[in-house]
């Protein structure tokens, strides 16, 4: 990795740019219209009484260029906990610098001191690049495993059944 890169974990003060970068990424993945969470509700899930989340934050030159965002899950077959990235994005004119495989490698470690069966995430099939990228670190794809999804009209729908 470039030497003037950190990696390190988020603190409130880093609210603002991770929001940036999550809107970068959105823009990336053709999904802008779906970016609609605020500093306010990220800084609540990072930081708050009851934090649903965790995150990295690279920094090149005390910029911050990308991040990792990240959460624990649990698997039932294992009875162990798991690390779930949610996402993982570097800026384009950054990558290419091993930061993307330093945020990796920081979640791994993080995912076996915590004791975890699992690291899993998810890539558009599309996506060609990072699909390789993944492979290339000894990820696997799980293509018999499809997405289930209810956003919240269908959640409040169920809770009233």
């Amino acid at each position: 990795m470039d030497k003037s890169c950190t990696i390190r974990a988020a603190t409130p003060a880093d609210t603002k740019e991770i929001l940036r970068l999550i809107r970068e990424l959105a823009i990336y993945e053709k999904m802008e219209d779906q970016a609609v969470g605020t500093e306010a509700m990220l800084r609540e899930a990072l930081f708050g009484a009851r934090p649903a989340c965790e995150a990295l934050v690279a920094e090149r030159n005390g910029r911050a260029v990308g991040f990792a965002l990240y959460f624990t899950t649990f698997s039932t077959f294992l009875c162990k906990p798991g690390l779930y990235l949610e996402d993982l994005f570097v800026e384009p004119e950054c990558r290419g610098l091993g930061i993307g495989k330093a945020l990796l490698i920081r979640l791994a470690a993080l995912a076996v001191e915590r004791g975890c069966g699992r690291f899993e995430w998810r890539v558009l099939d599309w996506n060609e690049p990072s699909i390789k990228f993944y492979e290339s670190l000894g990820a696997t794809l799980m293509p018999t495993w499809i997405l289930v999804r209810m956003t919240s009209g269908a959640i409040a729908t169920l809770a009233k059944r």
